[in-house]
């Protein structure tokens, strides 16, 4: 927890009997609604990043796998794309039914293999609930349109599924990235073949093995692996018709470029450098609760994170005391060592490595650190929450996405400068205004180049609503019906009925 002293932070660990069991999935791939060895005795450790130790392994999937696996999302799509609307919402109310019946092994598994302190994992499985059963009825609004738009002839046009989708997920949050593409994706009628990150694969697992027997087997199917190999292969290979990719702009871009060879679509959801823009006149202490809650959430592995905030020259000091104030109460912990810890470790050490080595360029470059900017011993991956204050503009902290609980604070003097500054990020995920002045949040939010702009709040989700970005944040929507509309394909029947 944060100590008295502000500025400097200590890891709370739990005692050996807080350590609650975890309940590791079959360390197998999941093909066809069974639980399968690898074509290859390859394994991947996978750890607990709050003590190093491994938790379990997973096989290193190859070629051979993902094609047995696409294979079997093939045979279950022709009879899971002529389900009614009604049958596959049945389908999507019972993995949410299986996921509520089974939170708390959910949500241990989840924070034992990412770190995330308690209420974070238990967020994430609310809101896989709550995902599968919004497109459970979403599903069933998708209807077809038909008018006669020429002389003679009736038009119809149809939403069909496009058949077997690819699914690359990120670390930070695996089961609820998951659900945001499993659930729409077999909504519409498709099946899924999905690769989790190699770091954090078991919850997924664990959700394959929880609804095997309840659902038409093969529409999902989990292929552990490195992204080289198995997230290559799909995104190569011919069966699939679509890739849909959370996760790093590298990644994103290399999925890209491999399934424009077959001229196949993608759907990205890539990275984000969320810019906070505060006015003079806007509620600072709100404002900097906002940061210290939406900056150091799933301590700042996040893409929509607040990290970079814009404040009016005129109250930059102020609002730089209240941020410092609230992150200096952050309690920093092993998620076993109480439900107050809310900023875990960082998931690796190579992604320790490169925040740390953010931090060191920061330092280097002169900047201060108003709080925090230094590592925690180990062991485990943990970083002090920092906050960078008085950053001059252009500055290359402000336009690196640096993925960890890392806030820099800059100032500026109009309101052209603030929205020319926040949109020069390569970025366009999302963005928040700060300010009382109704008129000046609609048209700053107007301006500024992101996919979400919230207003007096940052990091607020709902289903109803859509989710994806701009520019190098990628194309293509999470949630919503629009969700659905990405991973379907429109079809024009048009019959002649004047003979």
């Amino acid at each position: 927890m944060a100590s008295t002293e502000i500025g400097r932070f200590t890891v709370r660990r739990p005692r050996p009997d807080q350590i609650p069991v975890v309940d590791v999935p079959p360390a197998s791939h999941f093909i066809g609604g069974s639980f399968v060895q690898g074509s290859s005795p390859e394994v991947i450790d996978v750890l607990d990043p709050t003590t190093e130790e491994v938790l379990g392994s997973v096989p290193a999937g190859t070629i051979e796998d993902v094609d047995s696996a696409v294979e079997a999302a093939v045979e279950a799509q022709r009879s899971w794309g002529c389900t009614t609307p009604q049958e596959r919402s049945e389908v999507l109310s019972r993995i949410a039914d299986i996921v509520e019946a089974n939170r708390d092994v959910l949500a241990v598994l989840e924070s034992a293999n990412t770190g995330k302190p308690r209420s974070i994992a238990e967020d994430d499985v609310s809101n896989t609930i709550d995902t599968f059963r919004f497109m459970a009825g979403a599903g069933r609004t998708m209807t077809s349109l038909g008018g006669d738009y020429a002389r003679g002839h009736t038009s119809v046009i149809l939403r069909e599924p496009v058949g077997v989708v690819g699914v690359i997920t990120p670390w930070n949050y695996p089961l609820l990235m998951a659900a945001w593409k499993i659930a729409p994706i077999l909504a519409a009628g498709n099946s899924v073949v999905l690769k989790p990150s190699e770091q954090t694969p078991l919850s997924i697992l664990k959700l394959a093995e929880l609804i095997a027997g309840h659902i038409p087997d093969g529409i999902v199917n989990v292929v552990t692996g490195l992204g080289g190999t198995v997230g290559q292969r799909l995104a190569e290979h011919p069966d699939i018709a679509l890739v849909a990719v959370t996760g790093s702009v590298p990644s994103g871009r290399a999925v890209a470029e491999t399934a424009s060879r077959s001229v196949k679509r993608v759907h990205l959801e890539l990275g984000g450098k969320a810019p906070v823009v505060v006015f003079a006149d806007a509620d600072l202490a709100a404002a900097a609760a906002g940061v210290r809650n939406a900056g150091f959430f799933n301590a700042g592995q996040d893409c929509g994170a607040a990290c970079r905030v814009l404040v009016h020259e005129s109250v930059a000091e102020e609002f730089t005391q209240l941020l410092v104030r609230e992150v200096g109460s952050l309690v920093v912990g092993a998620p076993a060592a109480g439900d107050d810890v809310e900023i875990g470790p960082m998931v690796s050490r190579p992604h320790f490595e490169r925040v740390r080595n953010s931090l060191a360029e920061a330092t280097a470059a002169g900047l201060h650190a108003a709080i925090g900017g230094a590592v925690l011993d180990g062991p485990g991956y943990f970083i002090e929450p920092t906050v960078f204050s008085a950053v001059p503009a252009g500055a290359p902290i402000t336009q690196q996405e640096i993925f960890g609980p890392v806030v820099t604070v800059e100032s500026f003097s109009t309101t052209d400068e603030a929205v020319a500054r926040a949109n020069e990020t390569p970025y366009g995920l999302s963005a928040s205004v700060w300010t009382r002045d109704v008129g000046l949040s609609l048209s700053v939010s107007k301006r500024l180049d992101f996919g979400t702009v919230w207003v007096n709040s940052h990091l607020v989700f709902a289903c109803e609503v859509p989710w994806g970005g701009f520019k190098g944040s990628g194309y293509g929507r999470d949630l919503s019906l629009y969700a659905l509309e990405d991973f379907s394909r429109t079809k024009h029947v048009m019959i002649n009925h004047s003979a």
